[in-house]
């Protein structure tokens, strides 16, 4: 899939001239990635399902805390996992 993008599109400049501070820092925060940015927004691909299961570890690890050691911890994401 090829997105036709403009590398400096009139509103980044609009806001370059005339924007407030936050908005001109929003800006060149995007313009240093604006790849990466373009990509996320028009690309199918997700790494949704990742962070899903990251977030569930998460979870657990912290439902764990101070209970017991990463051996039960370990085995509480791989039973949870089937």
């Amino acid at each position: 899939m090829s997105v036709k993008r403009a590398d400096n599109p009139a509103w980044m400049r609009e806001v370059d001239q005339h924007g407030e501070p936050a908005l001109r820092s929003f800006v060149t925060g995007l313009r240093s990635d604006l790849d990466a940015v373009t990509n996320g927004l028009t690309l199918p691909y997700s790494s949704g399902p990742v962070e899903g299961a990251v977030n569930r570890i998460k979870m657990i690890k912290r439902q764990m805390f101070g209970r017991a050691n990463f051996d039960l911890l370990r085995k509480r994401v791989v039973l949870l996992d089937t």
